[in-house]
């Protein structure tokens, strides 16, 4: 069997950072898919100068995989559509999420090759009985499909606690081309990084942040560990691959040039950005309500996307799936309180052209 690669030119991108928005889902009041407005979401995305998008994942809510609702493949390909009629598709990655057992993500996965997707963000959740080592082997399978972008998924929302030998042994499968660490806990963060240090092929390895929580510092922190040898390796997050960046994705990625002008500037600037880091939190909080166990967070996302225009309400597959009391509130006074970090001018512009 064949080894699907990324071409130098995407897979130079991926190691040198980009902003990859999580891409939701777009329903109409009848709670059926409005095609119009997912392809528009896809468009604002590359407008806003993001590197890449990824469908298919927890921000396009797991149940399109369900045969009730069979969107899985729809929303895959109208997203490929939007890409590669633009000039952009040559430099822009395209991420499909993957999940299931294995021969559910195989079938995704060749799906997503199929349609054009550059890599598969596979997801462990769901597979509570299964030991490390059948993970690990089903990710192998998957890697022969597509090159696979790893994904360590919080436990609040379906993920599971993996260990150091866990990923110490995932990051030496080949075709494992990056991560996506989004423990939301700086002890799985460590286990994660440690391990890309340590490994063989490490440096091939893409570190992207999934941590919501914590961006900025992520995205600042020099993360230096003594390996084998003795040796001292030093990695960083590159850039993110986030459900927050499905919004104010402008923004977002104008921040990620500040970190990087910064980095490269010998970290002058970190003092303020921290600080913008932490207004950067307290809006995550506020769209991803951690005060409800993260029960408003995808409705959050959307009741952004539709005060702007992008979405026409903030419907999810499940009715039952909407904002906490309060949310509203708290999206609101953050908004005010943190102009900078929205991008409402932007996304009027976007709609009026």
């Amino acid at each position: 069997m064949d080894i699907f690669a990324l071409t130098p030119r995407k897979y130079e991108i991926l190691q040198q950072g980009v902003v990859i928005p999580a891409h939701p889902l777009a329903l109409n009041a009848k709670y059926r898919l409005d095609e119009q407005r997912q392809r528009l979401l896809t468009r604002y995305y590359m407008a806003a100068g993001a590197g890449g998008i990824a469908v298919g994942v927890h921000s396009t809510q797991f149940a399109i995989r369900e045969p009730q609702v069979n969107l899985f493949e729809r929303v895959l390909r109208l997203a490929a559509e939007e890409v590669d009629r633009t000039p952009q598709a040559d430099r822009f990655l395209k991420i499909a999420g993957i999940c299931g057992e294995t021969v559910q993500a195989i079938d995704e996965a060749e799906l997503a090759r199929n349609l054009g997707y550059d890599m598969g963000l596979l997801s462990m959740g769901g597979l509570t009985g299964w030991s490390e080592t059948q993970l690990l082997e089903r990710t192998a399978e998957v890697a022969q499909r597509i090159p696979v972008f790893g994904f360590y998924l919080q436990p609040s929302v379906g993920g599971r606690i993996l260990s150091y030998d866990f990923w110490s042994r995932f990051v030496e499968i080949p075709n494992v081309i990056a991560i996506k660490v989004a423990a939301f806990n700086r002890y799985q963060t460590l286990d994660v990084i440690r391990a890309v240090c340590s490994a063989s092929r490490g440096r091939n390895i893409a570190l992207y942040t999934g941590n919501d929580d914590n961006i900025v510092a992520d995205l600042l922190t020099d993360f230096t560990f003594e390996v084998h040898g003795g040796r001292t390796v030093t990695r960083h997050f590159v850039g993110g691959l986030l459900g927050h960046w499905a919004v104010w994705t402008r923004s977002a990625v104008r921040l990620l040039e500040e970190i990087k002008a910064c980095r490269a500037a010998g970290f002058q600037g970190a003092r303020q950005l921290l600080k913008k880091g932490v207004h950067l939190t307290d809006m995550n909080a506020a769209i991803f309500d951690p005060a409800n166990g993260f029960h408003g967070c995808i409705p959050g996302i959307h009741e952004v996307l539709k005060r702007q225009g992008l979405l026409e309400g903030i419907w999810c597959l499940d009715p039952n799936e909407t904002l906490s009391p309060g949310q509203s509130d708290e999206i609101t006074r953050v908004c005010k309180n943190y102009p900078e970090l929205i991008d409402d001018e932007f996304v009027n512009d976007f709609l009026r052209g």
